[in-house]
Parts: structure tokens; sequence; C-alpha cells
């Protein structure tokens, strides 16, 4: 069982990047699937989720700029990053859990992150 992101980078400030969350060893068709992040010297917040169903949902600090959509035939949760800003930076993880939500408690599998770097 893994998941493993991809897409981070370097951007300037307004400027888009689009993670993938990849995963192998289970389907992700009947998980729901989280994307965090954690910036230097900061606890680790939930970002956006989406449930099995297509449910979605955003933290506040995100709402209007990230998408998170999935596409359960190339088994692959994206996140949609626009107008990035400087303190969007962070590494940014992906869970799947059987639950859905913003907590890290409700998630089960994570992947090892992909850093996102806005700058000014």
């Amino acid at each position: 069982v893994q998941l493993v992101e991809s897409g981070g980078g370097l951007v300037q400030a307004g400027g888009s990047l689009r993670l993938s969350c990849a995963a192998s060893g289970f389907t992700l068709d009947y998980y729901g699937i989280g994307w965090f992040r954690q910036a230097p010297g900061k606890e680790r917040e939930g970002v956006s989720c989406i449930s099995s169903d297509g449910y979605t949902y955003y933290a506040d600090s995100v709402k209007g700029r990230f998408t998170i959509s999935r596409d359960n035939a190339k088994n692959t949760v994206y996140l949609q990053m626009n107008s990035l800003k400087p303190e969007d930076t962070a590494v940014y993880y992906c869970a799947a859990g059987s639950r859905v939500g913003l907590r890290r408690s409700e998630y089960d599998y994570w992947g090892q992150g992909t850093q996102v770097t806005v700058s000014s």
C-alpha cells in the first residue's frame, strides 16, 4: 500500500501548480482522500478532501483557489492550486482513509510529501 505525491516545485506568487497523489497496492475508489500541508515549525494542517462519492471540502485559507478532484480510472487524486501565495509554502501530503475530513486522525495511509515553494 503506497501513496506517492508529485507535482511540487518552485513557483512565483500568483502562479499555479497541480499536485498528484497516485496509489499503488490498493484502489482509491472506496477511500476518502485528503491533502495536508506542513510548513516549517508549524503543525500539519488539512487543506482539502474528497469523499469516495466526490463530496469536496476546503479549508478557508484555500477556498476559491484550490480544487481537489479524483480520477478513479487512473487511481489518482489531484490538487489544482491557483493564485498561490507565499504562505502556501509547505510540504504537501496526501492521505487515504475510510472516512474523510481535515483531521489527521481520519486517515490511515500517508504519502511521503512533495515540497511546494511560493516566492514573493
